[in-house]
């Protein structure tokens, strides 16, 4: 149980002991020292509906507050908050208990299975910069689901069919006649644009490429072995991408709208049997008018084509449907850019119609913002190309590579590498994570590979000063007790102890920069703590209990960095 709902559930009684029974408590970490450790803020609201002073009913509830053993100060502030000051002795023990447990003393909520749709690229072509923030983005949600317990299931629902593998395939029988098929997959983005240019140029490659849609889409054997072998080396480039960006993500892990082919009519049927789909102009349609226009129009969701063929809306009940009956999902999280909301919200409500998602089914697209350049639009090459995802990472590396070098020239070769790989990935990942997914950010090498300031370098190097005081140290005991006595080692102390809180907000709200801000926080405070309370100079009980304090943060900063899939290193 996290702080905050230990002590909602105290402040909760007290307004029931006060007369309050109904009334919200919201407790969260304060948002300045000034005002305690932890803050109640649910009594206005109660006193609001009381009509009666909210000061009055706070002191009522602070005479009945029990946090004996938790708190060493409980205060009303301005018109009836409640500030709430944690005792030394009771974030003593939770320090050590966070210490000797691998999950940091964090106990684990009701396990529920969830099911995360993300990075999702279209293997037409090569992954680009606009897959970035889904991959990430989603694979830090997973770890941090997964690490709270949930049963987490990653589904990559990659792009691989359609009408445009229909002139895929077409061309790849075309250059294999040339015997340089091999030759132009290993780079699928000249394939594709040169397979697109004999589409628009050649009608008669334009009716075979349509030939071999309708041949692929009616299982052919001899085209759906062309077009394995098309998916099998682009999910090549795909797990390449993977492997060097560091996500969870493995050719398990695809599911691809391909996977849901041979259950689209199902899909349709059960919508027609439960009379939720109209026949309109020939297509079969969803009408929604929880989304009229401005006239009453309801909106159309086309699930059929009226020359029978399915579209992705389709596909996506169809993955919906799977999900929750096959997968046994109670929570399926869709990481898709803000742009697709509208699409979302109409999939959710015909879900609900059709009961493909059942009420007590939570389903959320969790929306985000978009990468851009210096110039304020969506980042691009010099020549206002598409970037290649695998060229920006290396890019990254060996920007790194020389800032290595730069600072510390006589490691070898293979060690500038590794922390070059660490510091380079990280950089780019955290430059997205510590943003609001919900905002728009400008892509800047210069910021995100800064040893200043919120960015991964910072961080990392932060974990590594805390490795360096170990090694100076040289043996301690790793099980002494801790002791709170100095202001700066509360201060760390209270911070350490939010971990569990962030991980929870998370995890509800799927915002991983929350989780990024407590990370820089810790390494600002741990510095202060560094400079306040010297830990090498003191002696016996302190020394070893503020050792203990920088053993927590090390590991703490370890995990948090972890969950949003970024490396430490005990040295840079």
């Amino acid at each position: 149980m996290t702080i905050s709902q230990l002590i909602n559930e105290r402040v909760q009684a007290a307004l029931a002991a006060a007369g309050v029974p109904d009334a919200p408590a919201v407790v969260q970490p304060a948002s300045k020292p000034e005002f305690g450790d932890y803050q109640a803020n649910g009594v206005m609201g109660a006193a609001k509906a009381l009509k009666t002073n909210p000061r009055e009913l706070a002191q009522k509830v602070v005479a009945a507050l029990d946090l004996a053993g938790i708190a060493e100060k409980v205060e009303i502030a301005g018109p009836g908050f409640i500030n709430i000051h944690l005792a030394p002795e009771y974030l003593a023990r939770r320090s050590e208990a966070a210490l000797k447990d691998e999950r940091l003393g964090i106990t684990l909520p009701e396990s529920k299975t969830v099911v995360i749709d993300y990075s999702s690229p279209n293997l037409a072509k090569e992954m680009h910069v606009g897959h970035l923030r889904s991959t990430i983005i989603g694979d830090a949600l997973a770890r941090v689901l997964g690490f709270l317990g949930h049963k987490v299931i990653r589904q990559n629902h990659v792009g691989d069919w359609g009408t445009q593998f229909g002139m895929l395939t077409a061309y790849l029988v075309e250059t294999s006649q040339a015997g340089n098929a091999a030759l132009e997959l290993n780079d699928l983005e000249t394939f594709y644009r040169n397979a697109k240019v004999r589409f628009d140029e050649s009608e008669e490659f334009a009716d075979r490429a349509r030939e071999y849609v309708v041949r692929l889409q009616g299982g052919d054997e001899e085209v759906l072995k062309l077009w394995r072998q098309f998916v099998d080396v682009s999910l090549s480039h795909c797990q390449g991408v993977y492997d060097k960006l560091g996500v969870m993500l493995s050719p398990g892990d695809v599911m691809g709208e391909s996977a849901y082919n041979d259950d689209l009519a199902n899909v349709v049927g059960e919508l027609s049997e439960m009379g939720i789909v109209t026949d309109s102009e020939g297509a079969k349609v969803v009408f929604l008018p929880e989304f009229a226009d401005q006239d009453g129009n309801p909106a159309a969701y086309i699930v059929q084509k009226k020359d029978g063929g399915f579209l992705y809306s389709t596909t996506d009940l169809g993955a919906v449907r799977y999900r929750v009956r096959q997968l046994h999902a109670d929570r399926v999280i869709y990481v898709v850019d803000a742009r697709q909301s509208l699409h979302f919200q109409q999939m959710f409500a015909t879900c609900r119609k059709a009961g493909f998602a059942p009420a007590n089914v939570v389903l959320e697209h969790i929306a985000f913002g978009t990468m851009m350049g210096d110039d304020g639009k969506p980042f691009k090459t010099r020549s206002g190309g598409t970037v290649k995802l695998i060229e920006l990472l290396d890019e990254a590396e060996e920007r790194a590579y020389k800032l290595v070098g730069e600072k510390n020239p006589e490691l070898s070769d293979d060690e500038k590498r590794k922390i070059a790989h660490a510091v380079g990935i990280g950089a780019v990942k955290y430059a997205d994570l510590s943003k609001s997914r919900m905002s728009d950010y400008i892509f800047n090498w210069e910021n995100m590979l800064s040893f200043e300031g919120n960015t991964a370098p910072y961080l990392q190097y932060a974990y590594t000063r805390v490795q360096s005081v170990f090694r100076k140290a040289g043996e301690y005991d790793a099980n002494a007790a801790i002791v709170i006595g100095e202001a700066a080692e509360k201060q760390l102390a209270v911070q350490l102890a939010q971990f569990e809180d962030v991980l929870a907000t998370v995890a509800d709200g799927c915002y991983p920069h929350h989780l990024s801000q407590y990370l820089y926080s810790l390494a600002q405070q741990f510095s202060r703590f560094y400079e306040a309370c010297p830990i090498l100079k003191a002696e016996g009980e302190t020394r070893a209990s503020r050792l203990q304090l920088a053993a927590l943060t090390a590991k703490t900063l370890k995990t948090g960095m972890g969950l949003l899939g970024i490396a430490v290193l005990d040295a840079m």
